[in-house]
Order: structure tokens, then C-alpha cells, then sequence
């Protein structure tokens, strides 16, 4: 299955348009959490120099819902996000280096409940933090009919 998984990341990361538009980079994608990175640019601030919340809201879509496709990966399933609840701590300013942090709270047949942390990178200090549900599907249903899945 390791080499679906692998596959499945290899092709998320080709395919995911929003990701590469909001800047994230996927530096670590392991059964112990995934990890992406995010450099806040001026294309992220709703302020001078402080980005917006859905800047932040999307970051850690992403980053539970990588944590929730590496899990449920391993049966061959995509995820989606059902609902997801953010809490903003600190604000995120121009030229912060953020580090996204996803983990698995509990896994079912088909629902993935995962947990998300942000931190700045330089301070080290959290600076938002988030849990959501997150629903397993067939990769057959993802519309990535071009892609040749069925060695599994």
C-alpha cells in the first residue's frame, strides 16, 4: 500500500491548484503527522502587515485534511473535509514563517476526526490551532480518471 500512498502524494501535490496558489510546501508526510510550511507574503495580508484569517483557515484545511489523506490512504480512500473549528491565538504578520503541524485523534470506517497546530516558526509560539472531521471516500470517486490506481 506504501506505494499508493506515495503515488496519492505525488499527485495531490501535481494537482492541488489552491495549495500552490496559497504558497504551502508539504515537508513532511509521515504516520506520526504531516508538517507544511508557509512563508506569509503580501499577497496573504488583509492589513499592512497582518495576514487575513482565511489565509489561516485554509492552511489548516489543508493541514488536517494531509494528515486525515495520510491516514486514510492506507485503505486506498481520499478524504474531504465535513467541518473543521479554528481558534486564532496571535496574529500572523508579513514575512512569518508558519509551521503546520496534523495529527489523527481517531479513525473510523469512513470519518477521520484530526487536529492541527501552527506555529511561527522563529518564535516557536502557537499561533493558531484547529480540529476537524474529515470523511474517507474511494479513490476511484476522486475524478483523477487519468491516473492508473488500480494496482491495488
Amino acid at each position: 500500500m506504501k506505494d499508493f500512498r506515495d503515488l496519492l502524494i505525488k499527485v495531490y501535490s501535481e494537482t492541488n491548484q489552491f495549495g500552490r496558489l496559497l504558497g504551502t510546501e508539504l515537508t513532511k508526510f509521515e504516520e506520526d503527522g504531516i508538517e507544511y510550511k508557509l512563508v506569509i507574503s503580501k499577497d496573504h495580508l488583509a492589513t499592512p502587515t497582518t495576514a487575513h484569517g482565511g489565509v489561516i483557515a485554509a492552511y489548516m484545511d489543508g493541514i488536517m485534511g494531509v494528515a486525515a489523506l495520510h491516514r486514510s490512504s492506507a485503505d486506498g480512500n481520499l478524504v474531504s473535509t465535513v467541518e473543521f473549528k479554528i481558534n486564532y491565538i496571535l496574529p500572523v504578520r508579513k514575512g512569518d514563517v508558519l509551521i503546520g503541524k496534523g495529527t489523527i485523534i481517531s479513525k473510523g470506517k469512513r470519518i477521520i476526526i484530526a487536529q492541527g497546530e501552527i506555529f511561527n516558526q522563529e518564535s516557536g509560539e502557537l499561533v493558531a490551532m484547529g480540529t476537524g472531521t474529515f470523511n474517507a471516500y474511494p479513490h476511484q470517486k476522486s475524478g483523477m480518471t487519468s491516473l492508473d490506481f488500480d494496482f491495488i
